[in-house]
């Protein structure tokens, strides 16, 4: 009976922090109510999150408001095609220190907790790849020398969509490494009117601090204790395996259309996801309806089109919907 009220207790007090995230978020942020849940989900599983849309749509905005309701240092790269990696990572300068020549590391802006990424596909494919060992093992290696970053650590990446002047494809391998990947759309009528509102005015919503790094992390550790019956994983096992065209589980549209599935690191986000999802809904298991919940945000940047199904123009998302039962 005390275990059982322990975890009642766990799953009330995660979702009160997340409410209050999210509803701190609200105060600035007009709407997009799903793109700042799945965010959230993202930063708290300790994942890199890449937001794509039209200029002018709030992506940037959205990421500083976030960056203000955490209590955790913060930092920008505007990504330029001259950009280079050193700019992002760090170099070794030479400094006089007691009569001597000696090289010493300038870290760069990467040591931080929050990385807005902003426009990063505007950077040149090498300096991208700058970010892919950060992202993944959350360590610099400069000089032969290897830098552990704080934590939490994530990077909040904005980009425009790839048809638009001077953008770079992301790698395969960089865009692998996203938690998630979201669309953000056009505001309707009412939430453009309340958008005037806020950001055009004299007075300005005041953004609280209201979660710091030692809570996220501990939120983080509740979510990776939520049990996963065997049906469930499967069923999410199933779903990545599907995806790829050589399966044997593999819908038609799959075998026609894609020319790479998702990869374990997919079939990982949906797990992690899935759980926070669970206990941000009050319960202290994961469901079917998780993983279909949180499929398309996961799987979408991670499940690529081949010649055909470009020329279709055939919808990832849509394809991946196809999957669920």
């Amino acid at each position: 009976m005390d275990e059982t009220n322990s975890m009642a207790a766990e799953v009330e007090r995660f979702a009160e922090r997340f409410q209050k995230m999210r509803e701190e978020v609200g105060r600035f942020i007009v709407g997009q109510e799903q793109i700042v849940e799945q965010v959230l989900t993202s930063v708290i599983a300790g994942g890199h999150v890449l937001l794509e849309g039209v200029p002018g749509l709030g992506k940037t905005a959205l990421v500083h408001t976030l960056s203000q309701v955490m209590d955790l240092k913060f930092k920008r790269i505007q990504f330029t095609p001259d950009l280079l990696p050193a700019d992002i990572l760090g170099t070794n300068i030479m400094v006089d220190k007691d009569g001597s020549k000696v090289f010493e590391f300038q870290k760069g802006p990467i040591f931080t907790n929050i990385l807005l990424a902003d426009e990063i596909n505007r950077a040149t494919p090498k300096t991208q790849s700058a970010l892919l060992e950060t992202m993944q093992e959350k360590t610099v290696t400069v000089g032969g020398i290897c830098h552990q970053l704080s934590r939490p650590y994530f990077v909040l990446a904005t980009q425009n969509p790839i048809e638009m002047d001077g953008t770079y494809p992301l790698p395969e391998a960089q865009l692998d490494r996203f938690f998630f990947k979201l669309s953000v759309e056009l505001p309707n009528h009412e939430e453009m009117g309340l958008i005037l509102d806020r950001t055009t005015g004299i007075d300005r919503p005041e953004i609280n601090k209201v979660i710091s790094g030692e809570e996220l992390i501990e939120m983080a550790r509740t979510a990776a204790q939520v049990p996963v019956a065997q049906e469930v994983r499967d069923y999410l096992v199933r779903m990545v395996l599907a995806t790829h065209p050589d399966n044997e589980n593999a819908p038609h549209d799959v075998a026609r259309f894609v020319r790479y599935g998702a990869s374990p690191r997919a079939a990982q986000t949906l797990i992690s996801a899935a759980r926070i999802r669970a206990l941000v809904q009050g319960r202290y298991h994961v469901a079917k309806d998780d993983i279909n919940a949180v499929a398309v945000p996961a799987l979408c940047h991670r499940v690529l089109l081949n010649f055909e199904g470009e020329a279709e123009g055939i919808d990832t998302a849509d394809i991946i919907r196809s999957l669920a039962d």
